[in-house]
């Protein structure tokens, strides 16, 4: 499900701007509604409705309609964190764990969403389970690290932001999570560095 035709994200900044993210996968989109370890402070996996509302901004076209659970809503949680320590050693070259690599491979095993055409030529999806969601975006992780983006997943390069995301760029060259945010921040940077402070 990578794609570069999906109209990503929308996050807002420590300052409170909003900006547009597009990690360029089904399975990144889900890292940024919080993670493990200091990451919880921006969790937003609280409730059944919470996940549903994540699947309806998520690049799942059209928004598919689905019965969530408390413990689905967990699983979710679960998943999302293990995905983030497996995006994040891929980004840095480093090698996974057995242990971490067992818990998409456990959500994958589960039925999951089940697209359909209807009459009219659309696409649509057979009304399904937080876990179906769930199986969709680990089956979703697992193409993308088998297939030819594997060795593009990044990490933003700006320091204090770890966002992550896959290059689909055809140069393979991009280094922020967002021009409009990270990138921005890194050419004003440049240029206040570039232009001497006028002395008053």
């Amino acid at each position: 499900m990578i794609s570069g035709a999906s109209p990503g994200l929308t996050l807002r900044s420590r300052s409170g701007v909003d900006y547009h993210f597009d990690p360029g996968a089904l399975c990144l989109e889900l890292l940024p509604t919080g993670g493990p370890g200091p990451y919880r402070v921006y969790e937003i996996l609280h409730t059944p409705a919470d996940l549903v509302a994540w699947a309806g901004r998520s690049r799942l076209t059209p928004t598919p309609e689905l019965t969530v659970t408390a413990d689905e809503v967990t699983a979710a949680r679960h998943l999302r964190d293990t995905l983030f320590e497996i995006a994040r050693a891929r980004s840095h070259g480093e090698p996974f764990t057995a242990r971490d690599l067992a818990v998409p491979n456990e959500y994958a095993a589960a039925a999951p969403l089940i697209p359909r055409i209807t009459t009219t030529g659309a696409r649509a999806w057979i009304p399904g389970t937080g876990t179906a969601l769930l199986s969709t975006v680990a089956r979703d992780a697992i193409d993308l690290l088998t297939g030819p983006y594997a060795d593009r997943v990044r990490t933003c390069s700006a320091t204090d932001c770890q966002l992550i995301y896959v290059d689909t760029s055809r140069p393979g060259r991009r280094r922020w999570c967002s021009m409009e945010h990270c990138g921005n921040r890194n050419k004003v940077r440049a240029h206040r560095a570039r232009t001497p402070e006028k002395e008053g």
